[in-house]
């Protein structure tokens, strides 16, 4: 049987194509989920820390005090993983950290003058709060972890706080490694909750966990969708992070196994999962087909399942005439991870015409894990087709920018009759009179 469901582009219809590039929206925005969401909100913004620990107690099997939530001195400075695992969480955060330094360089302060008299720029600081929200539950997530905190403490964010639910064993305890990188990134304020509750508590505050201004973090659709609904309290949320998303654009000059490999690397998240190969060769779709059968076998029955739902009624094959066509197929679908493998003279050309992707990881030797866990670009990425307007979570994210300017009273008069036809023609007396009061003799 093919693993991969088989489709081209060049023959679907509009709702069909339409259908592949809508993966996992209606989860988030049921109306039966927001109305549950709805209900812990309210409860978190009526009753804080005591409606924390009902929701844990509801859907965590924990029972915790409030003043139980958040993570002792001792808990973060005794945690511990292993030695392989500390040093992997070095070599990320120092990756992580040189990126998003650059990025903070780029982002200095600005001016020039744009006719003589006016000077306008930008000065650029960091929001005053900021949320991490990482997931457990289904695993160990000390690379979301590090994805949110490095950028945030580049950017220079005075007060963070991270909020995580309880490990899967109803101990109440948080994941040592996510410790372990709180600690090596000086985050003090963490927090054991419930990802919807714990979001809200995060946008209200309570008697134990701050209130921020602004949220990021990746999460189940429940997770997702209590982001969505705070934005109605005046809370900045980054985007939607979903359930993960791949995309490899390759022609047959890449090798099926290596391609194989990188499309079981996302797809072995979940059954919610979504993953496409595209490609100009059915005889390279069916070799990697081949490949993924076999490599299939080797995973455990849950990460099998969850592929092979990933590969076939969510994602697939989809077949295209040319790379032209390729990049239309990326372009609409707007891909959380892109991988790229096609023959080098024809790179460049597909790498202009690809403008939606989360990410876009060149090569077989850039693979989808690598920029999981430690190339340092950002890997918390814009999913369920998000990246049509968003970008991944960097030091860009907990940066705001105020515009500055400054005029004379030469390039005020300059500018006078402008404001005062505009003025006129938008109704608004007053602000005609504040440049006609300033005119000479008045």
């Amino acid at each position: 049987m093919p693993v991969m469901r088989r489709m081209t582009w060049a023959a679907m219809d509009e709702p069909g194509r339409r259908a592949l590039c809508e993966r996992g929206l209606e989860a988030i925005f049921d109306d039966a989920l927001k109305a549950a969401i709805g209900k812990i909100i309210d409860d978190v913004r009526a009753n804080g820390d005591e409606a924390v620990c009902r929701a844990l107690r509801d859907f965590d099997k924990v029972s915790l005090q409030p003043h139980q939530l958040r993570a002792t001195a001792d808990e973060i400075a005794d945690a511990a993983v292993a030695p392989e695992v500390d040093a992997a969480i070095d070599d990320a955060i120092a990756h992580l950290r040189a990126f998003n330094e650059q990025l903070v360089a780029r982002a200095a302060d600005w001016s020039f003058a744009s006719e003589p008299g006016l000077t306008v720029g930008e000065k650029i600081t960091p929001i005053t709060s900021a949320g991490l929200f990482v997931p457990s539950g289904k695993a160990s997530y000390p690379s979301v972890a590090y994805q949110l905190a490095v950028p945030a403490t580049v950017a220079g964010v005075p007060t963070l706080a991270l909020v995580v639910p309880p490990m899967p064993d109803g101990s109440g305890r948080i994941d040592p490694a996510v410790l372990v990188v709180c600690r090596k990134l000086g985050v003090e304020h963490v927090f054991r909750v419930n990802g919807p509750a714990g979001v809200a508590a995060l946008g209200f505050g309570t008697e134990t966990i701050p209130q921020v201004r602004k949220i990021v973090g990746p999460g189940s659709p429940p997770v997702a969708c209590a982001q969505v609904e705070m934005q109605r309290y005046g809370v900045a949320t980054m985007m939607i992070l979903g359930p993960t998303e791949s995309m490899v654009i390759a022609d047959d000059s890449a090798d099926q196994r290596l391609a194989a490999a990188d499309l079981l690397n996302e797809a072995e998240h979940g059954t919610d999962s979504t993953v496409l190969l595209v490609t100009t060769s059915g005889v390279f779709a069916d070799a990697v087909d081949r490949e993924l059968g076999q490599q299939l076998a080797q995973l455990p029955a849950a990460r099998a399942e969850a592929a092979r739902a990933a590969l076939g009624r969510n994602g697939g094959c989809v077949m295209v005439a040319d790379l032209a066509e390729a990049a239309e197929v990326a372009n609409r679908w707007a891909p959380e991870h892109l991988q790229v493998v096609v023959a080098p003279d024809a790179e460049g050309e597909l790498l202009d015409l690809l403008v939606n992707a989360g990410e876009i990881l060149v090569g077989q030797s850039t693979l989808f894990s690598a920029g999981n866990f430690v190339i340092g670009c950002p890997a918390s990425l814009p999913t369920g087709g998000f990246a049509h307007v968003n970008s991944g979570i960097t030091a860009d994210t907990f940066l705001k920018r105020a515009a500055v300017a400054r005029a004379d009273a030469a390039a005020l008069a300059r500018m006078t009759p402008t404001i005062l036809a505009m003025a006129a023609h938008e109704g608004f007396p007053a602000h005609a009179n504040a440049a006609v009061i300033r005119q000479p003799g008045r």
